[in-house]
């Protein structure tokens, strides 16, 4: 089964909206420059209303490892996701500091950015077109060269993730625009993307 990581959550209608939708994984942004971005505060408000079963995952770019840390041991966060130069080292150190699960986001521009992806130590890799977020898609074709289990993002939507689950096969799809309507998400369109994914699971 296509696991499904809805990011870039910020209020509670979209807790309520992924709690009936019974996805997987749901993201909080705390890279500051992003529009999605919530702090630790409203991140933790809005983990109370989330299911207990589905996992939040925490999204940082070049944060220090004690800031995740702390959000991951006071459970904020069930995982976290590095989205920008964190390299082994970082990942090595963060593991001393938390036992909790880390995604590693890999720019997939080359074939070299797979093999990356592919040795990488993190617990799960993501695979995107850029920072995150941006709506965007890159080559495909690239990712014949990984022999991991992976999240797939960047421009997934209603559009093409019946491609992407159907071809594809990830262990998960991420999507965080394309659920959105001026900005912020949209019941509707959550729904039509989980169903898609789910009924390409039943073929």
């Amino acid at each position: 089964m296509t696991r499904i990581k809805i990011c870039g959550l910020t209020r509670p209608c979209d807790i309520e909206a992924v709690n009936e939708l019974d996805v997987d994984y749901i993201g909080f942004v705390f890279a500051k420059k992003s529009r999605r971005f919530v702090d630790i505060n409203d991140a933790a408000r809005l983990k109370k209303l989330l299911r207990p079963d589905i996992l939040a995952v925490g999204v940082f770019v070049n944060e220090a490892c004690e800031v995740i840390a702390k959000l991951l041991n006071s459970r904020v966060i069930d995982m976290a996701q590095l989205h920008g130069g964190e390299d082994e080292r970082y990942i090595e150190r963060l593991r001393t500091m938390s036992n909790k699960p880390v995604i590693k986001a890999f720019r997939i521009e080359t074939q070299c950015d797979i093999i990356e992806a592919r040795n990488s130590s993190a617990d799960y890799v993501l695979l995107d077109a850029g920072s995150g977020g941006g709506g965007i898609t890159f080559d495909w074709k690239l990712i014949w060269g990984i022999d991991r289990p992976y999240f797939l993002a960047g421009g997934l939507d209603i559009t093409n993730i019946k491609k992407a689950a159907g071809d594809l096969k990830p262990y998960a799809v991420d999507v965080s625009s394309g659920v959105e309507t001026d900005g912020y998400k949209d019941k509707m369109k959550m729904a039509a993307f989980v169903d898609a994914v789910r009924k390409e699971d039943e073929k």
